[in-house]
């Protein structure tokens, strides 16, 4: 199994110091930037998108930057992600019209590409994808907002992800994002996930005049799926 990623989201981050934050979110430990996108009409909340990516990448930050859009429609906007410096572009399939040319559009650009579940929305989306994919994303919670809490059905969705993924034979990253925390981080990786999106759960912690105050978090959440 792929190795253990943890990716703050930086949707709970201080946007006044957004380059300060992510670099001691890094230095902390943590292993991909997760970049929250939407666009107050699929979802009910407004935040960042390319510049926000783009002076990021001027700033110095070298790690993968993964791009969850909450966007619909995407395709316009891919150019623009992919040449702001995104590593990864995720999308919800009730996005696009045409699924299929929206990851090849996506890989086309040079990025890694991904589809995005809400916790209603069914895996079967994936069954002709397979081959175009190189992250699943589940949605432990409703989109839109940050702080939620983990909705329990998503630990049997993600063994259902989990056994697709194997039975593939592809190599895809299984993300899991929302209410993700050092207390349920070890029973979210048993059932499947190997990529953590957490935003709260890190970025709500320590003091904000401690650069260091990420790293017992960080510590902590890999500790208990070290198990």
């Amino acid at each position: 199994m792929a190795s253990d990623l943890i990716a703050p989201s930086i949707l709970s981050a201080d946007f006044a110091r957004l380059g300060e934050e992510v670099d001691n979110v890094l230095a902390a430990g943590a292993d991909i930037v997760h970049f929250d996108v939407m666009d107050n009409h699929y979802v009910p909340n407004l935040t960042i998108g390319p510049l926000v990516c783009e002076a990021l990448r001027k700033h110095g930050v070298t790690a993968p930057i993964d791009v969850h859009l909450m966007v619909k429609p995407v395709d316009r906007i891919i150019p623009d992600f992919a040449a702001a410096g995104a590593t990864y572009i995720t999308f919800h399939p009730e996005a696009s019209e045409h699924i299929d040319r929206t990851l090849q559009l996506i890989r086309g650009e040079g990025c890694k590409s991904g589809l995005v579940f809400n916790p209603a929305t069914p895996l079967s989306y994936l069954d002709y994808v397979m081959d175009k994919v190189d992250m699943i994303l589940l949605m432990s919670v409703n989109p839109g907002f940050g702080g939620q809490s983990f909705i329990p059905a998503t630990f049997e969705k993600l063994r259902q992800a989990r056994r697709m993924i194997d039975a593939s034979g592809f190599d895809i990253r299984l993300e899991i994002d929302g209410g993700v925390k050092a207390d349920n981080i070890a029973e979210v990786k048993a059932a499947g996930a190997d990529t953590f999106v957490s935003g709260s759960g890190i970025f709500g912690k320590g003091k904000d005049s401690d650069p260091h105050r990420y790293d017992s978090i960080i510590r902590e959440m890999r500790a208990a799926m070290a198990g």
